[in-house]
C-alpha cells in the first residue's frame, strides 16, 4: 500500500501535518536565537575534552585531605539553606497572616475587605512578587557586589527570594483549607492568632510543613548554584573542580548533593508521617 493511500485513509492527515509544518516554523527561529549548535558536541577538541574529564568522572575522588575539605563545605551549605530558610519564615508567616484574606476581621460584618486593609494586603502581595520574581543567584550577585564573597551573600539571597515564595504558598494553603472553624473563631470574637493556629493550622499543617521541607530542599540546591558566584559553600568549590576540568572531584561532590537531597526527602516522608 502507497504512503499516499494511508494519507487518504486518515481524514486528519491535512491538520497534524499543518501543526508539524507551523511547529517547525516555529522551533527555528527559537533555536536561531538561542545559537544552538548541537554539532559542536561532536567537535573534535570537544570530544577529547569530554573523554578526558569522564575518565576521571568515572572515579570519584576520595583522597582524605579531599574528603574533610567536602564535609566542611557540606556542612556549610547546610548551615546557608537552614540560615536562609530560617530568615524567610521570620519574614513569611507575618506576611502570610496579613495577606490571607480569610483571617480578614473586616470582612466578617459585611463580607467585603475594608478598602484600607485591601490596600495594605494587595502592596505586600506586590512586594512578595518582586522578591520571589528576582531568582535567588541574582540575589547572590548583588550580595556578594556589596557584602563581599562568601556565605553572607548566599544566606540573604535565598532569605530574601524565599520569603516571597513561602508568604505566597502559606496562603494560598490555607485559602484553600475549610474556612468552616476560622470563620466561627473570628465571628465569636477571636484573635487573627489563635484563628490561625487552632481554626486553620490544623487542616494544613501537613501541607505546610511538607512544602516548608522541599523548600529546604530547593534552598540546599540553590546554595550550589551560588557558589558559583562566590557565595560560599560546596558550589564554590564545585565551581573550581569544574574550571580544572577534575571530574572525579566533581563526581565526589555531585553525589554528596545526591545524598543530601535524599536526607531531605526523608526528612520530609517522616514529618509528614507524623503530622498525618
Amino acid at each position: 500500500m502507497s504512503a499516499a493511500a494511508v494519507l487518504h485513509r486518515d481524514p486528519a492527515w491535512r491538520t497534524r501535518v499543518t501543526w508539524a509544518a507551523m511547529f517547525v516554523v516555529l522551533l527555528y527561529p527559537l533555536l536561531a536565537g538561542a545559537e544552538f549548535k548541537p554539532w559542536l558536541l561532536f567537535d573534535a577538541q570537544s570530544l577529547r575534552a569530554a573523554g578526558m574529564f569522564l575518565s576521571d568522572f568515572l572515579v570519584p575522588a576520595v583522597e582524605p585531605d579531599f574528603l574533610a575539605m567536602v564535609l566542611r563545605e557540606t556542612w556549610q551549605t547546610v548551615a546557608i539553606a537552614t540560615a536562609g530558610l530560617t530568615l524567610a519564615l521570620l519574614v513569611a508567616i507575618p506576611a502570610t497572616f496579613v495577606i490571607t484574606e480569610r483571617l480578614s476581621i473586616s470582612r466578617l460584618g459585611t463580607g467585603r475587605v475594608h478598602p484600607f486593609a485591601a490596600l495594605v494586603r494587595q502592596g505586600l502581595r506586590w512586594i512578595l512578587m518582586v522578591l520571589r520574581s528576582v531568582p535567588e543567584l541574582v540575589w547572590a550577585l548583588l550580595f556578594v557586589r556589596i557584602v563581599g564573597l562568601g556565605p553572607t551573600a548566599g544566606v540573604l539571597a535565598i532569605a530574601l527570594s524565599y520569603s516571597g515564595m513561602l508568604a505566597k504558598v502559606y496562603a494560598e494553603i490555607l485559602e484553600s483549607s475549610d474556612a468552616h472553624a476560622t470563620d466561627v473563631l473570628l465571628a465569636n470574637g477571636s484573635a487573627r492568632l489563635p484563628a490561625l493556629l487552632y481554626g486553620a493550622l490544623p487542616d494544613s499543617s501537613a501541607e505546610l510543613v511538607s512544602y516548608t521541607v522541599y523548600r529546604w530542599e530547593c534552598a540546599i540546591r540553590g546554595s550550589a548554584v551560588m557558589g558559583f558566584v562566590g557565595a560560599g559553600g560546596l558550589g564554590q568549590r564545585l565551581d573550581e573542580s569544574t574550571k580544572m576540568m577534575a571530574g572525579g572531584e566533581v563526581a565526589t561532590m555531585l553525589i554528596v548533593f545526591v545524598l543530601l537531597v535524599a536526607a531531605a526527602d526523608l526528612v520530609s516522608k517522616m514529618l509528614r508521617r507524623r503530622l498525618g
